[in-house]
């Protein structure tokens, strides 16, 4: 009985923590956003994100209506989340803008507390974000935002990581192993743009470059079709050279 007990404590922190950032998704979006919106956002797999939010639901915390989820009044009062959502739709509202020059999807993440967190993503119809219903925090391994996050930690946090979400190849393009990912990571300049090509999703390449944000590591990305992979490189030297303009709408994210 004891062995039951203390294998079922951390599955359960884990979903009250997947909860959570599912509410604070849905509270970022005014009008309700769908399971596969909320699931991209929260950095889980679609499956995961719908069982929650049918909880959720049931629980009166949310509600569905015409197919999008949406807060509860119960919720709604609650000002911190309230709060987090109108800055959330600040931030994507600045990275649409970026969007639309580059014709790529932009996407914003932070290290907190000790895992990924996917603040933002801009995309379109012309432009999809990249979204195959992994659990992104636990991919970090295989992507780009991934790569540029864990190369700003330090040895110790780079470690404890990995520790806790092993690396895993995910197509045939992946690195195999964990001594593969840390040379890479070991070999990235300060502010070197950091790229996968088919390491998180086959067809696909991306990049992204660090923010420097403090003490918090932080990064922008985009991501294109392999057939345009000629764009990458030039799109995200030059959302690099802009990252100097959108600190602003982006400093209030490293507190999150």
């Amino acid at each position: 009985m004891a062995t039951a007990t203390s294998t079922a404590v951390p599955t359960l922190i884990g979903s009250v923590r997947r909860a959570l950032r599912l509410l604070e998704a849905v509270g970022s979006h005014q009008d309700g956003a769908t399971a596969k919106q909320l699931a991209r956002e929260a950095g889980l797999s679609l499956p995961t994100a719908y069982h929650l939010l049918r909880t959720l639901a049931y629980e009166g915390y949310l509600r569905r209506e015409r197919g999008v989820f949406v807060l509860s009044d119960a919720v709604e009062r609650l000002a911190c989340g309230e709060a987090l959502g109108s800055r959330r739709n600040g931030i994507a509202d600045s990275l649409g803008h970026w969007r639309d020059a580059v014709g790529a999807p932009v996407y914003f993440a932070v290290y907190h507390e000790g895992e990924i967190c996917l603040v933002a993503v801009a995309d379109s119809p012309a432009a999809p974000a990249v979204d195959d219903g992994a659990d992104f925090r636990e991919t970090a391994h295989a992507h780009a935002i991934g790569h540029c996050l864990l190369s700003q930690l330090g040895p110790a946090a780079r470690r404890d990581h990995l520790d806790r979400h092993p690396v895993r190849p995910r197509t045939p393009y992946s690195l195999p192993d964990r001594g593969a990912l840390l040379a890479r990571l070991g070999s990235l300049g300060r502010m070197e743009p950091v790229v996968e090509r088919q390491e998180y999703a086959l067809g696909t390449v991306s990049a992204a470059v660090p923010v420097t944000a403090g003490s918090t590591a932080a990064a922008l990305a985009i991501s294109l079709p392999l057939d345009q992979e000629a764009r990458l490189l030039p799109a995200v030297e030059w959302l690099r050279r802009e990252i100097g303009t959108l600190l602003t709408s982006l400093a209030f994210s490293i507190s999150i």
